[in-house]
This record gives C-alpha cells, sequence and structure tokens, in this order.
C-alpha cells in the first residue's frame, strides 16, 4: 500500500481520537438479545458475560483462510464448564494451543492440543473473534451464550460425541453468515458426531434475524438433543443458566428441532404425547442450575428492568415456572448503553439488593466469594438440602469478560459489526469497541494469563481496579462510573463518525478500509487502557490506609457508615475508665 495512504489512515484516526476526547484528559453466564426493533439504534445486539473462574481471559482473532481440497478440520475438546481433559491436553489455559488457527492460538511454551477427531474442511473460512465461545464474524454472526443444567451430562469420546458448544459455534462462525444458516449447520454436526457436555443457551443473530438454540447430550450416548426458536422482531430474550425455550411444535415455521428429540424422550420416559407437546426445559433438565433462583432471580431481574410495567414477581413455585415469557416488547427500545448497564447490575433498589445487609460490610461491597459449603454443580436439584446460598447477581465476583456483539443492516459486515468488550466484572469495566473488519486485535486484549499479573495485558488493569474498590465500594465505585460515564459516551458518539469514514475508504479500497478501523481499534484501546492504568494509580493514593487524600488535603478520615457501626462493638469500646 502507497506510504501516503497509510499516514492518511494514522491521521484520520488520530483526529477522531483526539475529537472524541479532547475535553476529558462459561462458567455460569448471563446472556441476552436485543432484535433491531427493540433497539434505540435499530441495531441487533446479542450479549454475553462469560463468568469463567480465571480462565483464559484471551479474545483471539482467528483470520480468515483458504483450505485446501478434501482437508479436515480439527476438533477440539474443551475445559470450559466441562472440566480439564489432559488426555487430549485440553486445559482452563491455554483454551486451545494450535498453529492451525492464526498466531493467537499459537502458544509453543505449552503442550499442543489433541483434537478429539475430524471433520471435513471447506474451501473457505471467516475470520472471527474468538473467547470461551465464539464470539463474532467478519459478517456480523454473532454469539452469546450460557450454561444450563441437563439430566444427562457426558464426557467427549472420539468415536461417539466430537462437539461442545464451544467448537460448535466457533466452526459456525467460520461458514456461516446467517444466524438460520448457523443453527442448521450446528444440528446437523450434533446429530452426525455427537454431543457432550452439559445443557446450553447459544442466542445466535445476524443483523436481521435472530435465533435461539439449545442443546443436551443424549441419554443414548450417541448423537445429542437440540431445538430452536426465533425471536419475534421488537422483542428481546433473556437467559441465564438455565434453559428458556419450552413447547416444541412442530408445525411452528420459527422452530427448528433434532430429528430424534421426540423419539429419545418418549422411550426413556421423559414424555408422553399424550401429554401434548414436548416442554423442551422440563423434558432434558431438572430446572433450575445450581440452586434455587440462581438462574430464575436474574431472569427476573432483566425483565422487570426492560419492562417494568409487566410487574413480574421474583417469586414462583419452582424451577419450572411459566411466570417468565420466553421473550418480551421492552416498554422502551433499548440503546446499547442500556445493555452495558443492564449487565452491571447487583439488585439495587429491589429487597435482594447485594450492596445492603452486613454481608455487604461497611461498604456496601456487592459482591459475595463462593467457598465449598455453597451450591456446586451443574444440576439444581430440587432435592438437594442447602444450608444456604447468595443471591446471583448479574454482575459477579468470577465475570472474566463481557461481549456485548452489534449488527448494522444498512453497512458492509466488515464497517457493521462491533464487539463492545468489556474486561473483568461489567460493573467496574469500560466497554471497548472493536470492528469484525479489522485484521488483528491489540497485544493487550489477546496476551493476558490471569496467573501472572502484567501491565501489558488490559484486562489486569481492570481487574486490578474492580478488587480495589473492594476496600471501599461505595466510594470507589462513584469514581469508576465516573469514569464509564465519560468515556462510553464518548466512544459511542465515534461509532457513526468512524464508520463514515471506513465506508468511504471501503468505496475505494476494501484493504484501506480494514487498515483504517483496525487502527482505530488498536489505538482507541491503547488510549483507554493507559487511562485506566492511570486511574488504578490514582485511586491506590486517593484511597490509601483508608482515608481520602488528595493534593494539599491528605488523609481526610472517611469512617464507618453509622448504621454499620452499631452492629459492631464500636458502642462497648473504651469510653470510660470504668470497668464494664
Amino acid at each position: 500500500m502507497p506510504f501516503h495512504k497509510r499516514i492518511c489512515i494514522v491521521s484520520l484516526v488520530l483526529g477522531i481520537l483526539m475529537m472524541g476526547f479532547s475535553q476529558q484528559a462459561a462458567f455460569s453466564c448471563t446472556t441476552l438479545i436485543v432484535t433491531p426493533g427493540a433497539s434505540l439504534e435499530g441495531t441487533m445486539l446479542v450479549a454475553h458475560s462469560d463468568d469463567n473462574d480465571l480462565a483464559d481471559q484471551r479474545i483471539i482473532y482467528v483470520p480468515a483462510m483458504d483450505h485446501e481440497e478434501g482437508s479436515l478440520r480439527p476438533v477440539y475438546c474443551t475445559a470450559v464448564a466441562v472440566g480439564e481433559f489432559p488426555e487430549y491436553e485440553s486445559y482452563i489455559y491455554p483454551r486451545i494451543n494450535t498453529t492451525e488457527r492464526g498466531p493467537g492460538y499459537d502458544t509453543p511454551e505449552y503442550p499442543r492440543s489433541i483434537p478429539l477427531g475430524h471433520i471435513p474442511q471447506v474451501p473457505h473460512t471467516y475470520a472471527y473473534f474468538d473467547g470461551s465461545y465464539g464470539i463474532m464474524n467478519e459478517h456480523q454472526l454473532m454469539f452469546g451464550e450460557c450454561t444450563d443444567g441437563a439430566k444427562t451430562q457426558l464426557d467427549p469420546d472420539p468415536e461417539k460425541r466430537l462437539f461442545y458448544a464451544s467448537e460448535l459455534s466457533r466452526v459456525a462462525l467460520e461458514r456461516c453468515r446467517t444466524a438460520r444458516e448457523a443453527v442448521e449447520l450446528m444440528g446437523s454436526l450434533i446429530e452426525e458426531y455427537g454431543y457432550y457436555g452439559t445443557g446450553e443457551t447459544l442466542p445466535v443473530a445476524d443483523p436481521y434475524e435472530a435465533w435461539v438454540m439449545e442443546m443436551a447430550p443424549s441419554p443414548d450416548e450417541t448423537g445429542g438433543l437440540w431445538v430452536a426458536k426465533k425471536v419475534p422482531d421488537g422483542e428481546v430474550f433473556v437467559a441465564a443458566n438455565m434453559f428458556r425455550i419450552r413447547e416444541v411444535d412442530p408445525e411452528d415455521p420459527d422452530m427448528l428441532f433434532s430429528s430424534t428429540l421426540h423419539d429419545i424422550a418418549q422411550n426413556h420416559g421423559w414424555w408422553d404425547p399424550a401429554d401434548g407437546l414436548l416442554d423442551w426445559l422440563s423434558t432434558v433438565s431438572l430446572g433450575e442450575y445450581n440452586h434455587p433462583y440462581y438462574s430464575l432471580r436474574r431472569v427476573w431481574r432483566l425483565l422487570s428492568l426492560i419492562a417494568p410495567s409487566k410487574e413480574f414477581s421474583p417469586w414462583v413455585e419452582d424451577g419450572y415456572t411459566r411466570e417468565y415469557p420466553f421473550s418480551i416488547r421492552p416498554n422502551e427500545k433499548l440503546s446499547t448503553r442500556d445493555i452495558m448497564n443492564l449487565y452491571r447490575d447487583h439488585y439495587q433498589g429491589t429487597e435482594f439488593d447485594l450492596t445492603k445487609g452486613i454481608a455487604a460490610g461497611p461498604f456496601g461491597n456487592p459482591y459475595r466469594f463462593y467457598g465449598p459449603y455453597d451450591g456446586q454443580g451443574d444440576v439444581g436439584d430440587p432435592h438437594r438440602k442447602l444450608e444456604g446460598a447468595w443471591e446471583r447477581s448479574i454482575s459477579v465476583s468470577y465475570c472474566g469478560f463481557t461481549t456485548i456483539c452489534q449488527g448494522y443492516q444498512d453497512l458492509p459486515g466488515h464497517i457493521g459489526g462491533i464487539l463492545w468488550l468489556g474486561l473483568d466484572k461489567p460493573a467496574e469495566t469500560l466497554f471497548l469497541p472493536f470492528f469484525a473488519g479489522i485484521t488483528t486485535l491489540p497485544d493487550s486484549i489477546t496476551c493476558v494469563d490471569a496467573a501472572r499479573f502484567s501491565r501489558d495485558a488490559a484486562w489486569w488493569a481492570f481487574n486490578f481496579v474492580a478488587n480495589w474498590a473492594g476496600l471501599n465500594y461505595q466510594a470507589m465505585i462513584a469514581d469508576i462510573q465516573a469514569m464509564q460515564d465519560t468515556y462510553e459516551p464518548k466512544m459511542l458518539e465515534l461509532i457513526p463518525v468512524v464508520q463514515k469514514t471506513a465506508l468511504e475508504l471501503y468505496r475505494e479500497d476494501e484493504d484501506l478500509a480494514r487498515e483504517y478501523l483496525t487502527t482505530f481499534s488498536t489505538q482507541n484501546t491503547e488510549s483507554m487502557v493507559q487511562k485506566w492504568w492511570d486511574f488504578a494509580d490514582e485511586l491506590i493514593v486517593r484511597y490509601n490506609d483508608g482515608m481520602y487524600s488528595m493534593h494539599g488535603k491528605m488523609a481526610q478520615p472517611l469512617g464507618y457508615p453509622r448504621e454499620w457501626l452499631e452492629l459492631t462493638d464500636w458502642p462497648d469500646g473504651p469510653t470510660t475508665y470504668e470497668k464494664p
């Protein structure tokens, strides 16, 4: 490319960044779909919090590739939501180690992943963003995900069960442009090659259509069970670790399902045709995921925030409730920023508010740390006796990252597709935009290892601030929200400006447009991550030793809220020389 064109790209990017910022120096996830008719911007949105217990936090760019005729695609085992399998060199980190998916997954210092098996390769595969599950490809095909409990959970088997949801989503992103095409491909792979692991919900959408695909291992130990339902335009879908599809209607043109579903369910006594249409949720699962309301409370909360006029109750009879519909129309259309803020929720202002109560400590910390005494596992057995349980909020202490995929109908995929990435917990992060047409991700996004602190990794900047806020959450969350309210609107305002410029370049030279989008995404990320590190340094000083400090006014005492003091032994402290 001519040198003057490269200089032009950098100048355009720097100009836009200066304009935008000159005023101010799976494994238990929550997922949703906002269809274009429910979106303020008229775009498709698919969101997913990857609550992954400090697993592999890298977001990897897998480039488009051409393949020789007759070649095979390896199918790798996954440890996410299933467990590690050393016999296949399948670990939590790195999630995949191979030279066949671009440089991002080439980590030679670790053992190479061993394929479970292979399927026929296609001549050309598309570029996409990848995480614990596939995220979004260059044609604006996008995924969310949440793990569900299922009656049957099986390990991988090279002879019977090659696929889990993670590799299914990747194959779909490599080969498909539309959501329906992706659902049909994944369904055929499940039936031909078998499915292992947990139950799964995969929201899958393109700029025009959104589908929800749910799957579970078969009790026959081969093949697999799956069902998919289209989300009506103008509505919003929510899921949180339990199946959300109910009746499977063979006459419904907006529903797809596995060819063996009804026979297998009947043969194993899970469903009787005399009872009417097969209820997917009650047929393949025990309802809740971990403990009562672990899933349903989040579904209630999101539906209540999206459509408060419905007055949904947070209390239901059991895990098979029908109180919460498959999808709803929002009271008001939702913006991209609305979605970001929905994921920051801790039930504030409700009877379940995690910033209140003795467990929140003196400064209203909403995070609860799980221990061996808490409910464990992927199946919420309704007969299990629990000692107690914490409310499960949307923003949770063990979230690794949150993705919001956005697709525009009136723009080429490279320019219309945007991944909004929030590293670490959504309540304390900053969502950063990456266009689907970029040719590489910034090193700071791809180099992270949660076992090794590094200022070179963007994830650690956001993780540090979120953890530091635990010293005085009530005070520091206000500082964090001020940063979010400063920079997220600015980045959202930049998007149409960047898209307009990219479209003009695209008409002249597609490669030029992609280089421009890559430069913008990289420089914006570097700028925002540096601001977050600077912010972290400020917080260290500002709240040092439990006080509030600033230049010229150091060590201002903050103390504790009086209502919390009354719960401690402070009132009985040494206020007199007399013996109590």
